[in-house]
């Protein structure tokens, strides 16, 4: 009964902790840290964790997925240049900066470089949901950066593994061709699953059936991948990117209308967790310290955490002048940020999930069967770092915006008016050959025709129910129209997204509401 008793505790945790969040204007993750705290002194929980190669296994793709998928394409284009540097060279800068740290303080290589790999990335999750306040570049920047941070780690905290366990011997062509491999590996083997798994999910009718194939995606994709030793956390990005492209024209709006809510749910209630279980394995982290251990953990904590920000903000400070001093172009020029803008990044890369799953993943034993006493230095340290990034930066934010001065950018609601706009004027001028395609009475073209003018859509089925109950023909021609119309507007709203004239957020949520449109009319009865 333990298994069932420690999910229901979960469960209880994510809602509480959230609860007291919100009432308090707490950080979640932090206060859902003290829930597991709490757990921990409840004896059957003591020393409850998951295997540590089930963390990454569990809890990574499912993330990973839903933020590929939610993450606009067009922003991670434009910021390519910055968005590959801060997700790749600026991992590989900051962990070797914690490294030396932490060698420094007497901590052996192998365990410094694992805890500079599990602190190293940034966390997309966290920064959606502490970093609200961010102007859209930042925050869209900054996830897109998160998506690709998580593979390098991944790939420094194997090779860091493997020279801890004896396994792997470091050399320059060996740590190319592990990188190599890994992200090209990931990346094809993305794409590769994202294509086949877009034409089995076309030809499904079935939201059901089609929504299993999505929730088998992101673990199917990344087993693949790390079949092949590639990358599997740049393999599920990659799909989810990809799926996010073209899958707006090829999925059913009811089968989006059941994925949605689910995978927010189910993303919402990884995150909580992972925080949870992480609470509850940190007492058993410092019993396996002594007291002296103890205080050097605090002291190591304090100076890490200090690294990393330091090594961001003056990585981006480096690249910055060197890019400018590289590419003069007036397009490169408007990509500019200014110093407060660096200081406003440099405290919105809050460390979260993926460091915590990193460093809960690392093994308890060698693969002789002996003991790997840092585990829980590697554990202390990651989680102090997490506890403060998510403490002080989540409390400085704000008012470093406000200090940051950045302008405020309107062109999210401007995209949003213009698709909305050009989607119901082109659908009103398709209307008259829609209409003679599918053989629709003359008054009920006047009748939708007003409708569309007026922005009624709203009111529009309950009209019909209580004006044309008592004729199934004309119901269906209503019906039929109406949603021919929907379907129009969702073509020209992702040829505006493929002509790069709207972003891939303002396609979501007019995508949404065509949805939901859609999904009413067409489970509406076609008479009493």
């Amino acid at each position: 009964m333990l298994g069932l008793e420690l999910v229901v505790a979960l469960g209880v945790a994510v809602l509480a902790g959230n609860l007291v969040a919100r009432r308090f204007g707490f950080a979640a993750p932090v206060v859902l840290l003290v829930a597991g705290l709490l757990l921990s002194v409840i004896p059957a929980f003591r020393g409850v964790g998951l295997p540590p190669e089930m963390v990454l296994l569990l809890f990574l793709p499912a993330l990973l997925f839903w933020e590929s998928l939610t993450t606009s394409m067009r922003e991670i284009r434009r910021f390519f240049r910055g968005i590959v540097l801060t997700g790749t060279l600026l991992v590989v800068v900051t962990a070797a900066a914690v490294a030396a740290v932490a060698h420094g303080l007497g901590l052996s290589w192998g365990t410094a470089w694992l805890i500079g790999a599990a602190v190293a990335p940034t966390d997309a999750t966290a920064v959606a949901a502490l970093g609200r306040a961010l102007p859209r570049r930042q925050m869209t920047t900054l996830r897109a950066e998160s998506l690709i941070n998580d593979g390098t780690a991944l790939v420094l905290y194997g090779l860091a593994l493997g020279f801890v366990t004896g396994e792997t011997v470091i050399s320059p062509a060996h740590v190319a061709g592990l990188f190599t491999l890994s992200f090209a590996g990931g990346i094809a083997t993305g794409l590769v699953a994202g294509w086949l798994i877009f034409q089995v999910r076309r030809r499904m009718q079935d939201p059901l059936l089609g929504n299993v194939v999505t929730v088998l995606t992101p673990f199917a994709t990344y087993l693949l991948a790390e079949e092949i030793h590639a990358s599997g956390v740049l393999a599920v990005v990659t799909c989810g990117l990809f799926m996010a492209r073209v899958a707006p024209l090829a999925i059913s709006a009811q089968t989006r209308q059941q994925a949605t809510p689910f995978w927010s749910l189910t993303t919402f209630l990884l995150n909580g967790a992972l925080f949870v279980l992480v609470g509850m394995q940190l007492p058993a982290a410092v019993r396996g310290l002594s007291g002296a251990a103890v205080g050097r953990g605090i002291l190591i904590t304090a100076a890490v955490y200090v690294t990393i920000l330091l090594a961001r903000l003056g990585f981006l400070t480096v690249t910055i002048y060197v890019i400018r001093a590289l590419d003069r172009r007036p397009a490169q020029r408007l990509l500019r940020t200014t110093a407060r803008g660096r200081v406003v990044s440099m405290t919105a890369g809050f460390r979260g999930a993926v460091s915590l799953a990193i460093a809960l993943a690392v093994p308890t034993t060698l693969p002789g069967g002996t003991g790997l006493p840092a585990r829980d230095m590697i554990v202390f340290v990651t989680a102090g770092v997490v506890f403060a990034s998510l403490t002080v930066q989540a409390l400085a934010l704000p008012r470093v915006i406000r200090w940051a001065r950045l302008p405020q950018d309107t062109s999210l609601d401007e995209e949003l008016d213009l698709a909305r706009r050009t989607a119901t004027e082109e659908a009103l001028e398709q209307m008259p050959q829609l209409a003679g395609l599918l053989g629709v009475d003359a008054d009920v073209l006047d009748e939708v025709h007003t409708q569309y003018r007026e922005h009624l859509a709203d009111t529009l089925a309950e009209e019909a129910d209580d004006d044309r109950a008592d004729s199934v023909r004309r119901r269906r021609q209503y019906l039929d129209l109406s949603l021919a119309l929907i379907a129009h507007k969702r073509h020209t709203v992702v040829r505006l997204r493929d002509e790069h004239v709207i972003d891939d957020t303002v396609l979501r949520q007019i995508q949404s509401r065509l949805d939901i449109e859609e999904v009413r009319l067409a489970g509406q009865p076609e008479a009493d």
